[in-house]
């Protein structure tokens, strides 16, 4: 987070802003000269200043992950190509699912998704939202309109409306609360206006912010904003993959076994109200997750 520093030399008063980081055992330091008085844009001038830290410490390598990933991807024949896809369809799938409660293990939902065998002793809705999530996630690879309300509408009723008909595509009108969390989701009068100001936002920054920067914003302000009765971490999710996709970049998976580390960045992220903490972890987990491109 940048901090204002002030430097006296005399009688004269100096700001700067600055921010420290830790990389490679080593702390780096980030700043920027302000003036003899305080701008009143500082809260601009701090995210400014992150951008040129996330820059140099991100989104180089980002940038390097895309190229490698697009050069893999042209050299690797169509149907090889294809079951990578489906590998990364089932293994999403499994894991977003099975962060929210699902019982269906990795190989039931390979068989499941895979060969259409049902498997025994399951809850008629684990099996009915991982066919559902599968389905939605292929429509989502094909959807050409952009980030919408009545995009995030469509695909939330595609996930549940063959077991919770009566929350699918429809935004919450009762208040609601997340196990475990000391996070409270915004009442249900705020929500179309955050809503509203969210797609603003998206609209002004979609095609300025880096699009590892933008998913990561899209999954934690959906989440945050917690538009419908159920599924807001799946669907989320969801639209981050979206957003990924779209741009050209790689898409990520949350494994189930990272799900404390995500569930702890994406709280304090919540409850502190600073976006910064989610995305570090974020890109920690981007760029863990695809290392091999960095080679």
């Amino acid at each position: 987070m940048p901090f204002i520093r002030k430097k006296t030399v005399g009688k004269e008063h100096y700001y700067y802003l600055e921010h420290s980081y830790r990389e490679g055992g080593k702390v780096k330091k980030k700043e920027k000269y302000l003036g003899k008085s305080l701008p009143g844009n500082i809260d601009e001038l701090k995210q400014g200043l992150m951008s040129e830290v996330y820059q140099e410490r991100w989104f180089d390598k980002f940038d390097k992950i895309q190229t490698n990933f697009r050069i893999e991807a042209q050299n690797t024949p169509p149907s090889a190509r294809e079951k990578e896809l489906e590998t990364f369809a089932i293994r999403f799938t499994y894991d977003t699912n099975r962060i929210e409660g699902s019982t269906l293990t990795l190989r039931e939902t390979a068989d499941l998704i895979e060969k259409g065998i049902t498997p025994n002793a399951r809850p008629f809705s684990d099996v009915k939202e991982t066919e559902a999530h599968r389905n939605a996630f292929y429509e989502m690879l094909d959807y050409e309109k952009d980030l919408s309300f009545d995009m995030i509408l469509y695909f939330h009723k595609i996930l549940f409306e063959n077991t919770k008909g009566d929350i699918a595509g429809i935004i919450r009108y009762h208040q609601v609360a997340i196990s475990g969390s000391k996070f409270i989701p915004p009442f249900p009068a705020e929500i179309y206006p955050l809503l509203m100001e969210f797609f603003k936002w998206y609209r002004k920054n979609k095609n300025t912010l880096h699009p590892i920067e933008l998913a990561a914003h899209i999954h934690l302000k959906l989440v945050i904003i917690h538009p419908f009765a159920d599924g807001n971490g799946r669907f989320s999710r969801l639209m981050m993959n979206f957003s990924l996709h779209k741009s050209g970049y790689p898409m990520l998976n949350i494994p189930y076994e990272k799900r404390s580390g995500y569930y702890n960045a994406l709280e304090r992220s919540q409850i502190k109200k600073d976006d910064k903490i989610f995305l570090q972890w974020f890109f920690r987990r981007y760029q863990k997750e695809y290392k091999n491109y960095l080679k």
